[in-house]
């Protein structure tokens, strides 16, 4: 783990700061120029960690959920965009780390669980990449898994209006509405050290795709 944890960097005060300035940019903005309301807030923790899994339809949901908490959070990126040394440090800054597209499982979820030992909340799309429409398409195990690791809750995010905002292929986003929903935490079962089995994961996962598709729901309602 010492190998996985020594590439997640961005711990320092200067990178706290520099996280916490661009965000307060990109919040402004969003609130401005997209209306953006984000309902329930207060059901995220305001110390501990925890996973945010949003609904994603755009690559506006990354702004959009930095936007629902003032606590940092770290992110997933392929780590050829960390090849050139100023973008990597940008990246990092902003509490992104880098994982090897194409490479095992295993090193991705690795990372995933260092950035929860170490105390900083992790945003992970179930869904594992964009998808179109209003229905929450079938989610990838990860979540629960690192869930089960960790002992950490997950914490469902439907973001509406995003996929009518800046939809693939578009160079811009287009000045329209867009909520976001927080929903309920929910947690994995305490299993007294015992190892979650590949059903109980499963239905964990279901648990969550149907927590987050009532809040992706009702981001919609409060859009239309």
């Amino acid at each position: 783990m010492a190998d996985v944890t020594t590439k997640l960097a961005g711990q320092s005060f200067g990178n706290r700061l520099f996280y916490g300035t661009i965000r307060f940019i990109v919040i402004v903005i969003c609130r401005v120029y997209l209306r953006l309301r984000i309902i329930d807030a207060h059901k995220i923790p305001k110390t501990g960690t925890f996973i945010l899994a949003p609904s994603h339809r755009s690559t506006l949901d990354i702004p959009v959920a930095a936007a629902t908490t003032r606590r940092r959070l770290m992110y997933m990126g392929k780590d050829s965009m960390w090849k050139i040394k100023p973008i990597g440090a940008f990246l990092t800054a902003l509490g992104s780390f880098p994982v090897t597209r194409g490479s095992a499982d295993l090193e991705a979820l690795k990372r995933c669980i260092a950035v929860l030992d170490r105390g900083d909340p992790l945003v992970l799309f179930p869904e594992g990449t964009r998808h179109r429409g209003r229905i929450i398409e079938p989610l990838f195990d990860g979540a629960a898994f690192i869930a089960y690791k960790t002992g950490v809750p997950i914490i469902p995010v439907g973001i509406a209006g995003s996929e009518e905002i800046w939809p693939p292929g578009t160079k811009l986003p287009r000045a329209r509405k867009c909520v976001a929903v927080v929903g309920d935490a929910i947690y994995p079962k305490n299993l007294n050290g015992a190892r979650a089995s590949r059903e109980l994961m499963s239905e964990f996962t279901l648990e969550l795709q149907t927590s987050l598709q009532s809040v992706f729901d009702q981001a919609f309602q409060l859009l239309d």
